[in-house]
């Protein structure tokens, strides 16, 4: 049975992140799928249930910056652009960094580099900071359909396969974000 959790839950939920658990939460403008980065039994359940191939990857989402500096490859990316980025955070900008060894190779797929966001959303910010780290972030929808938007949609998509849900608004963000390219700036995702 999925377990809901309100807005003032992140705790419990976190703790079920921890305890291997793939949960549902509200993005910037989308529900997303996660689960803790390092859990790899807990990322293939995640891939099964989006039916996804794994050669894609995901992205990693966080509250703050020191939550995902040790994915960044440094010695790849110089420091200007990198305090450049840092000021654009936290918001609703994702970038693809080269990674560093942190980085578990099931989260990268078949990619060079790591996608990560500090997020400005509420909701998902308690979450990571309750959980205390970064935590994967994909669209909560089977591959090739539309993101949820909504608790009520992302449970219609997975309905007792998901641990938990994280029952809270989305952003105001029409879209998912941005994603660009840190060392070249090229957007990979408009």
């Amino acid at each position: 049975m999925t377990t809901r959790f309100a807005r003032d839950e992140v705790d419990a939920a976190a703790a079920l992140l921890r305890r291997g658990g793939v949960i549902a939460y509200p993005t910037e403008a989308v529900y997303g799928l996660g689960c803790d980065p390092h859990d790899r039994a807990a990322f293939e359940r995640l891939f099964a249930l989006k039916q996804r191939p794994a050669t894609q990857g995901v992205l990693l989402i966080a509250a703050d910056f020191r939550q995902i500096a040790h994915y960044i490859d440094n010695a790849e990316i110089c420091e200007d652009t990198l305090d450049r980025i840092r000021g654009e955070w936290p918001g609703p900008y994702t970038w693809v960094f080269p990674r560093s060894p942190a980085v578990p190779a099931w989260i990268a797929g078949g990619h060079a580099g790591i996608a990560l966001r500090v997020t400005a959303h509420e909701p998902t910010a308690a979450l990571c900071r309750a959980f205390g780290g970064a935590l994967v972030s994909t669209s909560a929808n089977p591959h090739g359909h539309p993101p949820a938007r909504t608790a009520a949609e992302a449970e219609a998509y997975f309905g007792e396969a998901l641990d938990g849900l994280v029952d809270a608004p989305v952003g105001g963000q029409a879209s998912p974000t941005l994603i660009r390219d840190a060392v070249s700036g090229v957007i990979i995702r408009p």
